[in-house]
């Protein structure tokens, strides 16, 4: 294919020393570590999308590192010690965020976080009450003080209809991830980063002058190092990567007048989350719903999924106040059977930094730091 590029372009614009597919949070804080640790280092990202395409724009923007019905099973799956270094590295994760870009820029506030219990789950209720103990002695030493407490006398104050319980952590935040996209490609940029959007990757291959040479439909790249970081895109590449899609369905209602809401809220056991954002709640969820149809990498949504959440929220959420949905959107996220990321060298000069399991604000930042001494290393 002709791509009439001139010699300036050719010799500018498609070879660098590292090249990093996507450019969410976990490929831009990757290319930014790159740079502060070889400021020489020509360092390229590609994304397919005109912005990052995955999640790292279109998820809730929680600043979390877990409520207390989702650690429970988190815990069934990575034991206690498991589970105690996941929280660590999230955790972590968030301050670097934080300390990387600044409250500021990210619009970053710690109005708390809470998980809603409905009035029949009695039994889940109970339990997760009597593992509130459990869990601040687990990550005591990590967050500093006790993160979690009952806190049913707030219900009231919130306006929620059928929720008999609430338990709350103290240090979860909210962030405006639009803001923290534009944060971080700033800094990115300033540090002499160039990043190409709508620039999907089509395929790559190792070659016989010691190069990746990447092919896209703007034409071809080479690099001595190639980086993944497109979380649940990667199964078009990696497909025995143990990396599975899956479609987190957002509304947002119009704003609305005096809105009690304020925080973060987590509602059957983590699958539903909404919060407060100029006025408005923004609601998200419902993928367990139909586990099969969201298992994929296609934007779009479902009238069941839509139906739940406005149901909720009308019954739950807003029973007393009158609202509007204003518009809704979806994203991409990647889970697996571990809850750690992939980071590693799938091949002889290309690596991976994948499957944030939903958890992309509070470990992205690590994640793309640990990718990038990894790749460091190897020069």
């Amino acid at each position: 294919m002709n791509y009439n590029f001139s010699y300036w372009e050719k010799t500018t614009f498609f070879s660098a020393d590292i090249i990093i597919v996507g450019s969410g949070i976990v490929g831009l804080t990757a290319a930014i570590a790159l740079k502060q640790g070889n400021p020489k280092l020509n360092v390229l990202v590609l994304e397919r999308g005109f912005l990052p395409s995955g999640a790292s724009t279109k998820n809730a923007g929680f600043a979390c590192f877990g409520s207390i019905s989702e650690l429970i099973e988190q815990e069934k799956t990575s034991g206690t010690e498991g589970l105690y270094a996941l929280i660590k590295r999230r955790w972590n994760g968030l301050q670097k965020l934080r300390q990387l870009l600044g409250d500021k820029p990210i619009d970053f506030n710690c109005f708390g976080g809470f998980e809603l219990f409905k009035k029949e789950d009695e039994e889940l209720t109970s339990l997760c009450v009597s593992k509130i103990s459990h869990f601040n002695a687990l990550i005591g030493d990590i967050v500093g003080k006790k993160a979690f407490s009952e806190a049913h006398e707030k219900i009231s104050s919130f306006g929620f209809n059928h929720i008999s319980a609430l338990i709350q952590n103290q240090f979860e935040g909210q962030i405006d991830t639009g803001k923290m996209m534009r944060a971080l490609i700033n800094k990115a940029t300033a540090l002499g980063i160039q990043i190409l959007n709508s620039c999907e990757v089509e395929n790559f291959e190792q070659n016989a002058d010691g190069q990746v040479h990447i092919k896209t439909q703007q034409g071809g790249f080479k690099c001595k190092k190639l980086i993944f970081a497109n979380n649940a895109f990667i199964s078009s590449f990696f497909k025995d990567l143990d990396v599975k899609p899956g479609r987190g369905q957002v509304i947002i209602t119009k704003p609305i007048p005096a809105l009690k809401i304020k925080g973060t809220f987590h509602y059957d056991k983590g699958y539903y989350y909404f919060r407060n954002i100029d006025h408005r709640i923004l609601f998200g969820g419902g993928r367990n719903l139909d586990f099969k149809t969201e298992e994929t990498t296609i934007f779009g949504h479902t009238e069941k999924i839509q139906q739940s959440l406005s149901a909720i929220l009308k019954d739950i959420i807003l029973p007393n106040t009158a609202f509007e949905i204003d518009y809704s959107w979806s994203g991409i996220m990647a889970f697996g059977n571990q809850l750690e990321p992939i980071i590693k060298e799938i091949e002889p000069d290309v690596f991976c930094a994948v499957r944030c399991n939903g958890m992309g604000v509070a470990i992205g930042s690590q994640t793309g730091q640990d990718i990038a001494d990894l790749v460091l290393s190897t020069f």
